[in-house]
């Protein structure tokens, strides 16, 4: 099973490097069908795929914001300015998640996943303000993008680079800001899932909370050499074919999640 998550790992960071998009989007459904596929309980196995895909966003996103550091392509006074509302969002979404039940939690993961695979096809993106955000503002919009992150799993670059974007940032520094803001809400997000899942009854073996560490191992050590391989490719294929493509199985994820 452990080679099913290192193929995991490595699908989710090719898609990732192909389409600019964080690898929650796949690890997510992937894991939870894995797991319903091994016997995991409905009851904790979406809360185990979304907590799981946190976590490995951790190891993938220092990678990348090195990568982007170097470059000087961070905003890191917009990154501490978000920190404060990410933690406090995420956490407070984590808090919330586990009280929602893990059928009803796959329907919210299928109705996002829908809206996200439109948004994809017809390249739809927010329009600019031209103002920058003020502090207070980037903290509440840290705080919304941690509390949707902690629900999908992902690392908010969904979120954050259309928030940055629509605030007039240069598309380059948007996406690089955003990787950095990744960290604190893998962080948060693996750490508060450790602590509300622990003990619960229905987890499986090797378990830590909702964190379930032969996946998080696995996809780890593939995914973040196989986002180069799949940013390479980025340049190499048509880009609005294969964002289209992506669109077009996000949609069918979606519609699987809505209909089982």
């Amino acid at each position: 099973m452990f080679l099913l998550y290192l193929i995991v790992g490595a699908i989710a960071g090719v898609l990732a490097g192909l389409f600019g998009v964080g690898g929650g989007m796949v690890i997510v459904p992937v894991l939870i069908f894995t797991f319903a596929a091994q016997g995991v309980s409905d009851s904790v196995a979406t809360h185990m795929a979304v907590a799981t895909s946190l976590a490995t966003i951790v190891f993938t996103s220092m990678s990348s914001v090195w990568e982007h550091h170097r470059n000087g392509a961070i905003d890191w006074s917009i990154v501490k300015a978000m920190t404060a509302g990410i933690v406090g969002g995420t956490f407070v979404g984590v808090l919330l998640i586990t009280s929602v039940p893990g059928p009803v939690l796959q329907n919210i993961i299928g109705v996002f996943a829908l809206l996200l695979s439109i948004k994809m096809y017809f390249n739809i993106e927010p329009g600019s303000t031209g103002k920058r955000p003020s502090a207070a503002g980037l903290m509440s919009a840290g705080g919304v993008i941690g509390f949707g992150s902690s629900w999908f799993g992902i690392g908010g670059g969904t979120f954050t680079v259309p928030y940055l974007s629509w605030m007039r940032f240069p598309m380059r520094q948007a996406v690089a800001t955003s990787a950095a803001c990744g960290i604190p809400i893998a962080l948060t997000g693996a750490v508060s899932n450790v602590l509300t899942g622990w003990g619960h009854a229905d987890l499986p073996e090797w378990t830590t909370g909702f964190l379930f560490w032969p996946a998080i191992l696995g996809i780890a050590i593939t995914s973040v050499p196989f986002a180069r391989v799949g940013a390479r490719l980025a340049h190499r294929l048509d880009a609005v074919l294969l964002k289209k493509a992506f669109a077009v199985l996000l949609f069918v994820v979606g519609i699987r999640f809505l209909a089982f």
